[in-house]
């Protein structure tokens, strides 16, 4: 367990918070990047734990890199720096299990970024989120410029990434940044709900997410192979045996499903 990253356990069956806690506002320094990343490689082995809540705590998510590092900071530095923030964020993205971000508060920057790795971000009412990098005269560097274009559309990621403008919960939901705002008081417990569900889904839903993040990127004719990989490595689970065991005796939606 590291000093500002943890993994907790116990709000739902097969679910774990990975807490950041890193006052005041959780920045991303060196020391919280490589957290983040022993903390995927510990999770991507924990075979009891089916979803994953990503969370900063009921004030702010995380308010960005820690800019005192950028100080006399030169192009080698930065290029090291960028690729240690997409090596952690990558293993997140790339966790066996569902990722679901919590935001309270601040996602500005690398906590933006690091909650663009997150498969469903859930926000709270007064969550504030954005690429706010230009106005340091840099550009995003833990994969901002990359999958904001996928999530929202390339020209409004262009319009966010070189204005550097925040965007609040409802536009956040509306653009697609966004799964579902709720309370603030409530965004965690309804991840952690959200979460749960995930959890207690079959084994299937591993193999789609592998499906999904590995032939996103081909061309159709490969990625459906990857497709057809998946479909068939289902009939290897017990999931699928008494999904369609259940499906056959009392009808869809009433299989119990053990995750294996």
């Amino acid at each position: 367990m590291g000093e500002f990253v943890r993994i907790e356990t116990g709000e739902a069956e097969g679910v774990a918070t990975l807490r950041l806690d890193r006052p005041k506002v959780n920045a991303l320094n060196a020391q919280v990047v490589a957290e983040l990343h022993q903390a995927a490689d510990e999770l991507a082995g924990r075979t009891d734990i089916r979803a994953v809540v990503i969370w900063g705590g009921p004030k702010v998510f995380a308010a960005g890199a820690d800019i005192n590092e950028f100080s006399g900071m030169d192009a080698n530095g930065g290029r090291e720096l960028s690729q240690r923030i997409n090596d952690a964020f990558r293993a997140l993205e790339e966790l066996p299990q569902i990722t679901i971000c919590a935001i309270n508060g601040y996602a500005l920057g690398g906590g933006c970024e690091l909650a663009m790795a997150a498969e469903f971000r859930l926000v709270g009412e007064g969550a504030v989120l954005g690429q706010p990098e230009i106005l340091l005269g840099l550009v995003p560097g833990g994969g901002g410029t990359q999958r904001l274009s996928r999530l929202v559309g390339i020209t409004l990621a262009k319009e966010l990434i070189y204005s550097g403008r925040n965007v609040r919960s409802n536009e956040a939901v509306a653009i697609g940044l966004a799964s579902a705002v709720h309370p603030d008081e409530e965004v965690y417990d309804e991840a952690v709900k959200l979460a749960a569900r995930y959890a207690s889904g079959p084994a299937a839903i591993t193999l789609a997410k592998k499906a999904i993040l590995d032939g996103y990127f081909l061309p159709l004719d490969e990625a459906l192979e990857i497709e057809v990989d998946a479909f068939a490595s289902c009939f290897d689970t017990e999931d699928a045996h008494t999904g369609v065991a259940s499906f056959l005796e009392n009808g869809p939606g009433k299989a119990v499903f053990s995750g294996s």
